[in-house]
């Protein structure tokens, strides 16, 4: 009797918990910018079902929940790219980060250490974050490591998918000449190139990675930006027919058309004013905007400590915006490019795209725009963060003591 009354309860839960989830939901009058070819959509309604979009301005809306979104604008949840957020806590401390080893090759991958409950993820989520895409910074191999991307749902099962990208870095260096570590990628792609695919003894891990970029499955994310490191690297892409996306690229403004005709996209940040190296000497406010009338594929991210700032991202792209980007170009480099990119089935309101959303009071790129609700995968999630927490804290009058008081 007691096994027949838990099987009776286990069913029981997994009928309500089959039911909860596949539970419908529509969001109506909205103002949709999708990201994708039908652009921007007035008074439109997205149905999800099953955690995806099913339907975008159906004819007839039926759901189990419906929402007027009341004219606000709804977005795609927004991609953050290569950085270490839920790979390190606090930068200054040697045991909270994650994202490199000086072992680290090309089979490292970080995101086996990756943290779903880092207390930088719910604020990422209060700048209309989704999903990321988290970077290795590597070691002493030019190989860094693999990217993959995850979800800030905050779930135990984040990681969406391993090994999106083998990121390899290049250009200046402390000690040693650029050349030998070019070389050092030509070698290997050669020699994989040149193996013999029948001989078993010669598989491995490195081996499979190297195959999905000679498949296309995955690019080389290369970290440079010299305009001359990128032409050579530009050759070497013609020459092994591979994927490459270009990070840092502060100097691609020079190089424009060559980007634009291979179709290699670049990862810059819009904030980059100033030259922090001699290979980064056309850094500027305008970068961003000359690449798209130029053609180039844009996907913007947060410079320096990204994994703490990543809540940015859409200020970032609100100043693209007001040196010359076209707001269209600015979400794309947030959402669809990103997504293109890296292959990634995320990024755009369409139909069977998972329903990662953002519903926003105004314009997303402007200051004082705030968030109303967020979904992932679609599920409505918080938008408390750990700051939200410590105000509450220290400003609610209760009768314990008052804190931090003068």
């Amino acid at each position: 009797m007691m096994n027949l009354f838990k099987l009776t309860a286990i069913s029981a839960a997994f009928v309500m918990s089959t039911q909860t989830y596949a539970e419908s939901l529509a969001i109506t009058n909205a103002t949709v910018y999708t990201a994708a070819q039908q652009g921007v959509l007035k008074d439109a309604t997205v149905v999800i079902e099953n955690g995806n979009i099913v339907a975008v301005n159906p004819s007839e809306v039926s759901a189990d929940t419906i929402i007027d979104a009341e004219d606000k604008i709804l977005t795609p949840g927004f991609i953050g790219s290569l950085n270490g957020l839920g790979l390190v806590e606090v930068s200054a401390v040697a045991d909270s980060r994650d994202g490199g080893d000086k072992k680290a090759t090309m089979t490292f991958d970080p995101s086996l250490a990756f943290n779903p409950r880092s207390s930088l993820i719910p604020y990422a989520r209060k700048g209309g974050i989704t999903s990321n895409v988290i970077a290795p910074y590597g070691g002493d191999d030019i190989f860094a490591g693999l990217a993959s991307l995850v979800s800030l749902s905050g779930e135990f099962d984040s990681v969406t998918r391993q090994g999106v990208a083998l990121y390899v870095k290049l250009g200046a260096k402390h000690e040693g000449s650029r050349a030998l570590s070019l070389q050092t990628l030509i070698d290997t792609l050669e020699k994989h190139s040149e193996r013999d695919e029948d001989d078993d003894k010669s598989k491995g891990k490195e081996v499979e990675i190297l195959d999905a970029v000679f498949a296309k499955e995955i690019p080389l994310v290369i970290d440079v930006s010299r305009a001359s490191d990128m032409l050579e690297l530009l050759k070497v892409k013609a020459r092994f027919d591979v994927d490459m996306v270009f990070a840092g690229a502060q100097d691609a403004v020079l190089i424009t058309e060559q980007l634009a005709d291979s179709d290699t996209p670049v990862v810059i940040s819009a904030m980059d004013n100033l030259p922090g190296s001699f290979d980064s000497m056309h850094a500027h406010l305008e970068n961003a905007a000359k690449l798209e009338q130029a053609g180039v594929t844009v996907i913007l991210t947060i410079a320096g400590d990204s994994a703490h700032n990543l809540y940015q991202l859409r200020f970032d792209a609100g100043n693209a915006v007001s040196y010359g980007m076209t707001a269209q170009g600015a979400l794309a480099a947030i959402t669809s490019n990103v997504a293109s990119a890296f292959n990634l089935d995320v990024g755009q309101i369409a139909p069977g795209k998972p329903a990662d959303l953002v519903l926003w009071s105004a314009d997303p790129f402007e200051f004082s725009t705030r968030i109303e609700k967020v979904w992932i995968n679609g599920t409505e999630v918080s938008t408390q963060s750990r700051h939200d927490k410590l105000r509450e804290r220290y400003t609610t009058d209760s009768e314990m003591p008052r804190a931090y008081t003068k």
